[in-house]
């Protein structure tokens, strides 16, 4: 049982007093992205209600595209892995900072494999009263609100789900579990000449491919990504937009090599210009990483190439497509695949890439970049565990 939890619907006692919530998401821009859901009900759960958000410095960006941040503090916890370790001093700094601020409550969100104690320390040190969080062993005193972890050996949940269920323990809920990012309209005046100046015509329809991925096991082979570009450009009548990270160009040269039309907009597009790129385009296909969740904040349909590493993290409440093989070394959790083979994305022919595309194209409009979809059910991620 949960320290805490509120009886039933209602909100815990402790918890509608709050008024200044530190919500604290360490990790990488989608995993932020799919706790939107749960600081709107925070953030909706009590009128008046500041929260704002810890989180890595790259990921720290996203704060201005959700209006339920009030404020954000960008720092690389050492606990979490970051390409650069930051000095100790740079620790100090951020209790200091926790400290003058005087938070009520912080909640600590984390994927069921990372452990919320270092976090929950900081926060007691900085002298917030209120701290909820999952956790597997006891936390004693670290944590007020203790939920014991349930994954994955009882059950296993989308991020999203999860994240939500963590916060109605203490009674805060929303009728809106979308994900949230919203585009400015510089951002899209600024993503629209970037596209022109690439050479994409912008009245004609767009499929992006994002070809990148943090972890090599979640990355298809540049092969099959080419072949897919090449049936997609010459079937779906769609220009072929490449998006990446600076670090990613000679990956998309590599992919785009042979092709007979395709534009990359590889490392030249700041977050901002990257959703409104992707929320006018006609489909995403991507590896399973941040992207794909920008494309299910912003309405956009995708065809997901998702490795077995999780069943966690699919797309949410957005048309799509999953494309994986099943393997039996499913849900590794491994960011390098511990077989060697990488089956469950090898084995995915890019002809089905180019189908599951195809498909969804067939429920959208035709009209130039950004055409509207057509009526659809949001669906939520495949359930892919057992």
């Amino acid at each position: 049982m949960a320290y805490g939890q509120g009886n039933g619907r209602g909100m815990s006692e402790a918890w509608a007093a709050v008024r200044n919530v530190l919500c604290v998401r360490l990790d990488n821009l989608g995993d932020v992205l799919m706790t939107t859901p749960a600081m709107r009900a925070l953030k909706q759960s009590l009128p008046g209600r500041r929260l704002t958000l810890l989180a890595s410095r790259s990921s720290a960006a996203l704060a201005p595209y959700v209006p339920d941040v009030d404020d954000v503090i960008a720092h690389d916890a050492p606990w979490v892995s970051h390409p650069v370790e930051l000095p100790l001093a740079a620790e100090r700094d951020l209790l200091s900072e926790l400290e003058d601020r005087r938070f009520d409550a912080a909640v600590i969100f984390t994927v069921y494999s990372q452990s919320a104690l270092p976090a929950a320390l900081f926060c007691r040190l900085a002298g917030i009263p209120l701290r909820l969080a999952y956790c597997r062993e006891n936390p004693y005193r670290l944590l007020t609100h203790w939920v014991p972890e349930p994954e994955p050996q009882r059950l296993v949940r989308h991020e999203v789900r999860r994240q939500l269920d963590l916060v109605a323990s203490v009674g805060c809920r929303t009728e809106d579990e979308r994900l949230v990012f919203c585009v400015a309209n510089e951002d899209r005046a600024r993503a629209v000449g970037k596209l022109r100046a690439a050479g994409v015509n912008t009245e004609r329809p767009v499929i992006v491919i994002h070809a990148g991925a943090s972890a090599p096991s979640r990355r298809y082979p540049p092969e099959s990504f080419a072949a897919a570009a090449r049936s997609l450009a010459g079937r779906a009548g769609c220009q072929i937009v490449f998006t990446g990270s600076r670090d990613e160009s000679a990956l998309i040269r590599r992919i785009r090599h042979g092709l007979p039309s395709s534009h990359s907009l590889a490392g030249k597009l700041e977050i901002g210009e990257l959703a409104a790129v992707i929320s006018l385009a006609s489909v995403l296909v991507s590896n399973n990483t941040g992207p794909v969740h920008v494309a299910a904040a912003v309405g956009t349909p995708v065809v997901d190439l998702y490795a077995l590493t999780n069943p966690q993290h699919g797309p949410w409440r957005v048309p799509h497509r999953m494309l994986y093989r099943d393997v039996p070394c499913r849900f590794c959790y491994k960011s390098v695949c511990p077989e060697g083979h990488h089956h469950c994305l090898q084995q995915v022919a890019p002809a089905e890439v180019v189908s599951a595309a195809l498909e969804l194209l067939a429920d959208r409009e035709y009209g130039g970049i950004g055409a509207g979809p057509r009526a659809w059910a949001p669906t939520e991620a495949l359930a892919m565990a057992g």
